[in-house]
């Protein structure tokens, strides 16, 4: 097996529990990164010849190594023991099997993604090491969970980062357009084939279920909609009426299959629009609701993003703040994750500010527990939500 040698003190971070290897940490003159195929297995060790462990390799990337064990290869028996270990964590904390079952490097498995809709599993590979092993991938899926159908969504932007090649196929079994599952108590379908990532969005439940306590009896617009996580959710607890607003039209569709899989499709409005058109057509007309969900896509891909990225949020928080009742709920989610906690609050502070209203913050969240963070790997908490009341009139 090949060896990859790090520069001096290159080694720092894997020891304090990191797992990538960035390009400019390895030894190029004593373990040249050219010719290596990408997806390769590698032996790290540090200047000194002392072994790290083993991992994956891409020499074209930036992070040209992930770190896959500590002791030994990573085998076949190995990636079975990880993906036994991913199903028990979401076995210990969900009752229902609706969640992310395989959230990458946090699991073990970089570039890995699973996530199960009860009787289906919708894989997503963004990595050469993974490509490599994905017949024993769904070999070690089929025998751990005995799906009724495995999708291999692998035609998403990821890929082109890696060059792997796009396609999206059956795997194992069968799996319908709309596989059905359910979140928080609530019977929904995901478009799993046509749909945004691997069809839905997990890393919300606990914001959702937050929210889903709030909103009986309340008028409730839901901005970024997609399939109707949010806002399907909300009429499903007990709102009055929901405004989905989505640019997809084919999103609205999913959102009124899902209203209507939950005996409320006559209590969902749909406008298809960009959200800021959207949001300022309503101010014109007078609009105001009691919950108003501000879940967009992310802002800020990039660090070359972060001042235009800022500024798109605090615009949207400001047109969703005038559209807001007295007393009303604004629940302002971000999923860039160069976009911390603390700058979205003072990007929620200086909007209140900034429009001469009262605004209290009674409550934050983040991923839920089928999205668990790497204590060593920032990346990988990326969400946060916060929960903004506004006052009434005399506040301060």
């Amino acid at each position: 097996m090949q060896q990859l040698i790090l520069n001096p003190r290159a080694e720092r971070r894997l020891k304090l529990g990191h797992l990538w290897i960035y390009s400019n940490e390895v030894d190029t003159g004593r373990s040249p990164l050219k010719g290596i195929e990408p997806g390769s297995q590698c032996e790290i060790l540090d200047s000194k010849g002392k072994s790290l462990g083993h991992a994956l390799v891409n020499p074209n990337q930036l992070i040209c190594a992930r770190l896959v064990s500590r002791k030994g290869p990573f085998t076949g028996k190995l990636l079975k023991r990880r993906l036994e270990s991913a199903l028990a964590l979401r076995g210990r904390y969900f009752a229902h099997p609706s969640y992310r079952m395989v959230y990458g490097d946090s699991d073990g498995l970089p570039g890995l993604v699973v996530d199960r809709f009860g009787d289906y599993l919708v894989v997503q590979i963004s990595s050469w090491g993974m490509e490599n092993l994905v017949g024993e991938i769904v070999d070690a899926l089929v025998a751990l969970v005995q799906p009724a159908g495995i999708l291999l969504r692998n035609d998403h932007q990821g890929r082109k980062v890696e060059e792997l090649p796009e396609l999206c196929e059956v795997a194992h079994g069968e799996v319908p357009k709309m596989v059905p599952f359910e979140e928080n108590g609530v019977p929904l379908l995901a478009p799993v084939y046509d749909g945004q990532k691997t069809g839905w969005f997990y890393d919300h439940r606990d914001n959702r279920a937050r929210l889903n306590q709030w909103v009986k009896g309340q008028r409730v617009l839901d901005l970024f909609s997609y399939a109707g996580g949010w806002g399907v959710q909300a009429l499903a607890h007990g709102a009055s009426e929901v405004t989905c607003v989505d640019a997809s039209g084919q999103a609205l569709d999913w959102c009124e299959e899902n209203a209507a899989l939950n005996n409320r499709k006559e209590d969902l409005i749909t406008v298809q629009g960009k959200a800021v058109d959207a949001m300022k057509e309503l101010i014109a007309e007078g609009q105001r609701y009691d919950a108003i969900v501000l879940d967009p896509p992310a802002f800020i891909k990039r660090r070359k993003d972060q001042k235009s990225g800022e500024a798109a949020y605090r615009h949207i928080n400001e047109l969703a703040l005038r559209l807001l009742e007295k007393n009303g709920l604004l629940v302002s989610a971000s999923c860039s994750m160069h976009l911390e906690s603390d700058t979205l609050l003072e990007i929620l502070r200086g909007a209140g500010r900034h429009l001469d209203k009262s605004i209290s913050i009674i409550g934050s969240g983040g991923q839920g527990a089928d999205h668990p963070i790497h204590p060593a790997i920032a990346e990988t908490r990326y969400l946060k939500a916060h929960f903004v009341h506004l006052s009434g009139p005399g506040s301060i």
